[in-house]
């Protein structure tokens, strides 16, 4: 079994796909919800997911792993302890205390960076962390989502210029 089956049998062991009638982030009225909150709690789906990003990151040309507030976070920080990656959190907006920081973590000009998400629609909170990388001086080089919808995220990260790669697509846990 691969470790992407693997993967596919935790998420259905664990419920993480819904059916019903649900409101997503994107605002699109679906009649299913994937719940990568539950499964992202839950170690061994975390360390599959984690194990399975670093492995297609190993390549050292890669200084930062990323991944926007909430539901990427643990999936970065995974991703970070897995791959020995300094790690970036990219928060939605900034915060009107403290050092009032959009990306926490240490950005330096011109390193590169991999994002990751738990789950894409459109792809527009990813492209909005994305963006605020690049803004601030990083090359966003690969992007990485656990599971995408298949609503157009991928061709919407083509446009940008960057390749959206799921670890699954929402098709395969359907077959």
């Amino acid at each position: 079994m691969s470790s992407k089956e693997y993967l596919i049998g935790l998420l259905k062991e664990n419920e993480v796909f819904l059916e019903g009638d649900f409101t997503l982030s994107s605002g699109k009225k679906s009649n299913y919800y994937i719940n990568m909150k539950k499964a992202i709690t839950e170690p061994e789906i975390l360390s599959t997911i984690s194990k399975l990003i670093a492995s297609k990151i190993d390549d050292g040309d890669i200084d930062k792993v990323a991944g926007p507030a909430l539901g990427a976070v643990p999936i970065a920080t995974a991703v970070s302890l897995e791959s020995g990656l300094p790690l970036l959190m990219i928060r939605k907006e900034k915060k009107g205390y403290g050092t009032s920081k959009l990306i926490e973590g240490e950005l330096n000009e011109n390193d590169n960076v991999v994002v990751v998400e738990d789950v894409s629609t459109t792809g527009g909170s990813l492209l909005k962390a994305i963006k605020a990388i690049q803004d601030n001086g990083g090359n966003v080089v690969r992007a990485f989502v656990v599971v995408d919808r298949q609503e157009g995220a991928i061709e919407e990260f083509e446009k940008e210029g960057i390749k959206l790669e799921p670890l699954i697509s929402v098709n395969e846990f359907f077959d």
